[in-house]
């Protein structure tokens, strides 16, 4: 960062050139891998220049920058995402010169209401002619007006800020998302008391979808206790269908963040008869009625202080709300919502009272970080709905998501679950299989006091998917292929009998020659091809072409487990390029390994690279005896502990240059060794999937063992 320009005795305000940024954050803003910046730089004489170094790092002016990628549409990032992002570091650049967090997001974020309420630019108003519209606009002061008002220095630093408000509503495509854009920045802004008990983008949006809002009837009434600074209600706006005409209702403790909601839902276009936020912890339901959604997630407290009754106690206010249809979701921590508790205890009764009364629908473990400020808060969410008493399933689902990455496909087949359990009448479709759920009856956690309200195993309709009755056929199979591999490797024995190399001392007159593989690329006897950088997310189990990498050739990965489709290959990679058969795919991270791809038509992935072997080389080159001899040769020159790469690299490793004729019994012997080492592959694979198959099955409770024939170690009778 260059040092502020004072203005005139004013605030501060940043230079020209305040935002400066290295190549990691070129990076970032064009959502490329760190390399690639670097790369720009060197091959593109028209990428800017550095404007200073730190450090030796370079440093660029990232308006520059962003006007670069713009220009030349380099990245992955949209233009109007730039251009916001270029505005929002300025923000950030005029908050470290002094202006107060607080002070700048609400300024910025009235303006932009502002300008929306008014459908007109703010940039080249004079302040009090802003003033007197905001004063019209809200008249008692209840969201806007204010933050205006507290804006210091006014003449030098509100004409500023209102271009700036004009530059992020045009680079958005709606006033609501630019006002978004500028919430999101509020960690880098400082303004840590917006963000720090707010969950994360991901589980608000699933929030929303947990509790169905894509389905209610049009005026309806969606609430949310403890609004904070709005996230769970705008994530419930954008669920919901447009001109849908509902009602939201806030409750907000903090008159700021009470402001700033109203101002937040006013600027994405509910209108204030439709908008009623209270500061306080009480819904206004006098005027609205009972809501027909009510989202929550309820304040956090230190585990320290945290008392398990009172947060189920808060739970049960909340439920007050509820009328006979109307649905709860709740976030709250986990050791009250799903942990096991004291036998009996106050909490315990309490928390059973929830499936005495038919309320509770789903419990859900959600995996860690659903506060990005609260790393290590563990969380849950309970589904609540109010149903008539003949009408009650006695059924609730149990979810267990602690162990699963928090990403939006894993919040995508949480919500998918529970809109069918929903749909279901929260009775359960056997048509339907559960992703780390179960349906268990409410009276058999209620007959267990104090257990936990997490799936222990299968519910009676999980007996009936598809994976758990196809499970006796797939182990048929397998069993049946293990029996051809074995009846094969015994033909094959009697056939060829045992495994003879021939290996025998070398005459001291017969001295081996030696090479280098940088002396064999030289000689145009290998030729070298780079792996290519391919996007995880463009890696499945099922595409067109194999990928070879790293992974493979060090055994994390089966050869063929990772592809990559077609399409992809010839549009997001249309300069990639396939093995050929016999190439060698060599990587020497995070260790030295080789493999030789005998098909060919594969993808290889850096840091692994290709060594090909020329066709008409002479003497010729043997792919299996060229691998065998690189890895014994690695293994004299590995890398020490503590060492930052291997005593040799690649193209230093000597080895052997044989002849052809002993290259090629070589090449047989390995060809031999190989054949017999896939079909050990081939049996060990098939026992892995026997192994798991049964485990699962035993594991859940829908598998057993009967009419096992005498195996070694057995002892007893089968029945």
């Amino acid at each position: 960062m260059s040092s502020p320009t004072p203005v005139d005795g004013a605030p501060i305000l940043p230079g020209s050139l305040a935002w400066r940024i290295g190549y990691a954050e070129i990076a970032a803003l064009a959502q490329v891998k760190r390399p690639v910046p670097t790369t720009w730089s060197r091959r593109h004489p028209d990428f800017p220049a550095p404007v200073i170094r730190e450090g030796g790092s370079p440093l660029f002016d990232a308006r520059e920058v962003v006007d670069w990628l713009i220009r030349t549409g380099r990245g992955n990032t949209e233009p109007r995402r730039l251009q916001a992002e270029a505005a929002l570091h300025t923000l950030s650049a005029w908050r470290s010169s002094g202006l107060p967090a607080p002070v700048l997001v609400g300024a910025l974020t009235a303006l932009i209401c502002l300008r929306q309420q008014y459908d007109a630019p703010v940039g080249e108003c004079v302040w009090g002619d802003l003033l007197a519209q905001a004063a019209d606009l809200d008249a008692d002061d209840i969201f806007l007006l204010s933050e205006l008002r507290a804006v210091p220095d006014p003449d030098h630093l509100g004409p500023a800020l209102g271009a700036l408000a004009d530059e992020l509503t045009e680079a958005a495509y709606t006033p609501a998302e630019a006002f978004d854009w500028v919430l999101e920045a509020r960690r880098r802004l400082g303004s840590h008391d917006l963000a720090a008990d707010e969950p994360t983008p991901a589980v608000a949006r699933a929030l929303a979808a947990l509790a169905g809002v894509g389905t209610l009837p049009d005026e309806s009434v969606l609430a949310t206790p403890y609004a904070r600074s709005g996230d769970l209600l705008a994530a419930l706006h954008t669920a919901v269908p447009e001109d849908s005409g509902h009602t939201y209702l806030a409750a907000e403790p903090d008159p700021t963040l009470a402001r700033l909601v109203r101002r937040r839902m006013l600027v994405r276009g509910v209108f204030e008869f439709s908008l009623d936020v209270a500061e306080g912890e009480e819904l206004a339901t006098d005027d609205w009625g009972n809501p027909d959604v009510l989202v929550c997630a309820l304040p956090y407290e230190a585990g320290e202080t945290r008392s398990t009754r009172q947060v189920l106690e808060r739970v049960q206010d909340l439920t007050d709300y509820l009328a006979e249809g109307s649905t709860a979701v709740i976030l709250g921590p986990a050791d009250a919502l799903v942990r096991s508790l004291p036998r009996h205890g106050d909490a315990d009764r309490l928390r059973r009272f929830f499936l005495d009364e038919g309320l509770l629908k789903a419990a859900i473990s959600l995996p860690d970080g659903a506060f990005a400020y609260r790393p290590g808060y563990r969380t849950a969410v309970w589904l609540l709905a109010r149903t008539p008493k003949d009408e009650r399933a006695g059924r609730v689902l149990l979810a267990d998501y602690s162990t699963q990455p928090l990403t939006e496909p894993v919040l995508d087949v949480l919500a998918e679950d529970i809109a069918i359990w929903r749909a279901s009448g929260w009775r359960g479709d056997r048509r339907h299989q559960l992703r780390n759920a179960a349906v268990v009856p409410a009276k058999e956690l209620d007959d267990r006091p104090g257990s936990a309200f997490t799936p222990q195993h299968r519910s009676p309709e999980a007996r009936y998917t598809r994976v758990v009755v196809e499970r006796p056929v797939r182990i048929a199979d397998v069993e049946r292929h293990l029996a051809e591999l074995d009846e094969g490797a015994t033909r094959w024995a009697g056939v060829d009998g045992p495994l003879k190399t021939g290996a025998v001392l070398r005459p001291e007159d017969q001295p081996v020659r030696r090479t280098t593989v940088r002396r064999l690329l030289k000689d145009r006897r290998l030729r070298r091809r780079p792996g290519h950088r391919i996007a995880p997310e463009h890696l499945s189990s099922d595409g067109h072409y194999a990928v070879i990498g790293p992974e493979e050739i060090l055994g994390a990965s089966r050869f063929g487990s990772r592809r990559i489709d077609r399409g992809l290959v010839l549009t997001a990679y249309e300069h990639a390029q396939f093995t050929e058969p016999g190439d060698l795919v060599v990587t020497t991270s995070p260790r030295f390994g080789v493999h030789v791809d005998a098909e060919g038509l594969s993808v290889v992935i850096t840091p692994a690279r290709v060594l090909r072997i020329h066709p008409d080389a002479d003497p010729p080159v043997r792919p299996r005896v060229l691998a065998a001899l690189l890895r014994a040769a690695a293994s004299d020159h590995g890398r020490t502990s503590g060492a930052v790469r291997a005593s040799r690299g690649i193209e230093d490793l000597s080895v052997p240059d044989l002849g052809r004729e002993e290259a090629e019994r070589y090449e047989a012997v390995l060809a031999e060794i190989e054949r017999r080492a896939e079909l050990l592959r081939q049996q060990s694979e098939a026992l892995d999937d026997l192994a798991r198959i049964t485990a699962a099955g035993m594991t859940d409770g829908t598998l057993t063992i009967q009419n096992l024939p005498d195996l070694p170690g057995l002892t007893g009778t089968n029945h």
